[in-house]
C-alpha cells in the first residue's frame, strides 16, 4: 500500500501568476495532482469545464456546500469556490501528492481540517509588476481591475499565516523553489526561508489598517 499523499496549498493575490506557476510545477512533477474546484463565477473564453474549474451555478453550489461536500469554500470578488471533500481525500489515500489553488480564506479552513497541510504564498516582485499584470490580461474593464488591486494588497496582508513565501519574479526561480519546497516535504527535509521583509513592506505601503 502506498503512503499517504502530501497536501500543499498555494495561494496568491490576483494577479501574481500562481495559475501559470502550478501550471509549470505539474509539467515538471507528475507525481503531483491539482484539485479542480467549484465555482459560481461565468467560463471564460480560454477556459474548459472540468479542467479549469467545474463551473455550476449558484443553487447547484449551495446544495454541494450545504450537504458538506466542500473541503473549503469561500466568496472571492462576488463568486464562490469550493474544494472536493471526496477528490482530494481520494488522492491522497492513493499516495498522491495534492495542490489546492485557492485563496486565504480556503486555506485557512484548510489548515483548521489538515494540520499537515504544506501552505505556500506567492508573491508579485512589485505592486507595479502585478497591476500590470492585471492589466494585461485584458480580461476586465479598468473598475474591475481596481479592485482587484485593492484587494491584492490585503490579501498580501496574510502572507504571515503561510508556510513558506515565494515570490514570482524570475519564472524559472519561482518554479524552482515551489519544486525545492514539494521535494524537501516528501523526503522530511526543511526549506531555509528567505527574508522579504523589504518587499513586502513596499507591496503593504499605504494599506488601510486590517480589521478581523
Amino acid at each position: 500500500m502506498p503512503g499517504r499523499g502530501h497536501l500543499f496549498v498555494v495561494s496568491a493575490p490576483s494577479g501574481a501568476g500562481k495559475t501559470t506557476l502550478i501550471k509549470e510545477l505539474l509539467e515538471r512533477s507528475p507525481s503531483l495532482v491539482v484539485s479542480v474546484s467549484h465555482t459560481t463565477r461565468p467560463k471564460r473564453a480560454s477556459e474548459t469545464d472540468g479542467v479549469h474549474y467545474h463551473f455550476v451555478d449558484a443553487a447547484t453550489f449551495a446544495s454541494l456546500r450545504d450537504a458538506g461536500e466542500f473541503l473549503e469554500w469561500a466568496v472571492v470578488f462576488d463568486h464562490a469556490y469550493g474544494t472536493s471533500r471526496a477528490t482530494v481525500a481520494k488522492e491522497l489515500a492513493a499516495g498522491r501528492d495534492v495542490i489546492l489553488e485557492i485563496d486565504w480564506q480556503g486555506a485557512a479552513q484548510i489548515r483548521e481540517r489538515h494540520s499537515d497541510a504544506i501552505t505556500i504564498f506567492v508573491l508579485p516582485p512589485s505592486l507595479s509588476a502585478l497591476i500590470e499584470r492585471l492589466n494585461t490580461r485584458g480580461q476586465d474593464p479598468p473598475e474591475v481591475i481596481a479592485k482587484r488591486v485593492q484587494q491584492a494588497v490585503a490579501d498580501m496582508s496574510r502572507h504571515g499565516e503561510f508556510d513558506h513565501i515565494v515570490v514570482n519574479d524570475d519564472f524559472e526561480d519561482a518554479v524552482s523553489k515551489l519544486r525545492q519546497i514539494v521535494e524537501a516535504t516528501r523526503y522530511g527535509k526543511s526549506v531555509e526561508p528567505q527574508d522579504h521583509s523589504t518587499l513586502l513592506a513596499e507591496l503593504l505601503a499605504g494599506m488601510p489598517p486590517r480589521h478581523g
